[in-house]
């Protein structure tokens, strides 16, 4: 992607030596954060901030997929320069980075099948069968019921097989982020599942930069601090939420 350096938009000298602004993202993230098309972000919340940082700096925005075990490697070695849809406690060592505002709030939430009792509790999940992600931190509680054994966790590689393992009696519930789940549940109307009134975990949910950040940090703050308080980021995350019905469900190694 060519990019002007016009003075007429106002750009630092240096912006106009850096590359790209390189955003980092997992395997599991997935609508109503991270949408493909053709394996490139095209839409969600990342997708709509990304054209507002290019526009505001002129500076082009590459994403690029990461192992969970890589993203913090990555972050530190400016191979990244920033991630997003994290929070500090799930970072292990977040005082070496800068965090932005926080852009909005998010909880954790289960997902269950309609023909078995509610799960209320972390109580009412002893002895059951939790599909989560690969590499993702949980409540404290939580983690710490998986360390003894009280909960087993099973890893699934994405949101489409952990809800087809779930229908399919093979999981007993489902742990991700409420509009994550709400995405994806919409696009599956044939399945006979609901949400657990338990919310394990609220929080809020920031973006970090790695110290090799093409672009001042404090200038990335105030726009995304902008687009917060402009209500931006909410009208993207519904407006993205929203799209589920327009999609059809992708094809799954659970739907076969």
């Amino acid at each position: 992607m060519r990019r002007s350096c016009a003075l007429s938009l106002g750009l630092l000298s240096n912006f106009c030596s850096a590359e790209s602004l390189m955003w980092g993202y997992g395997p599991a993230d997935t609508m109503p954060y991270v949408g493909l098309t053709q394996q490139q972000v095209r839409h969600g919340l990342a997708y709509q901030v990304s054209q507002e940082i290019g526009r505001r700096f002129g500076l082009p925005v590459e994403f690029l997929e990461t192992p969970n075990n890589r993203l913090e490697p990555y972050l530190q070695q400016g191979r990244l320069h920033l991630i997003c849809n994290t929070n500090p406690e799930w970072v292990s060592q977040p005082q070496q980075y800068h965090w932005s505002p926080p852009l909005y709030d998010e909880q954790d939430v289960l997902l269950q099948r309609t023909d078995q009792p509610e799960l209320t509790s972390l109580a009412s999940l002893y002895g059951k069968v939790l599909g989560t992600s690969l590499g993702y931190t949980y409540s404290q509680p939580l983690m710490a019921a998986f360390s003894t054994g009280k909960v087993d966790r099973r890893d699934v590689r994405d949101l489409d097989t952990s809800l087809h393992m779930l229908d399919k009696q093979r999981l007993d519930a489902v742990i991700d982020m409420q509009r994550n789940l709400t995405y994806k549940l919409a696009q599956y109307p044939q399945m006979q599942l609901r949400f657990s009134p338990w919310v394990v975990q609220r929080y809020q949910v920031y973006c970090v930069y790695s110290s090799h950040l093409p672009i001042p940090a404090e200038r990335l703050d105030a726009l995304l601090l902008e687009l917060r308080d402009r209500r931006m980021i909410g009208q993207w995350l519904d407006e993205a939420v929203r799209s589920a019905t327009d999609r059809p469900a992708p094809l799954s190694a659970g739907a076969r």
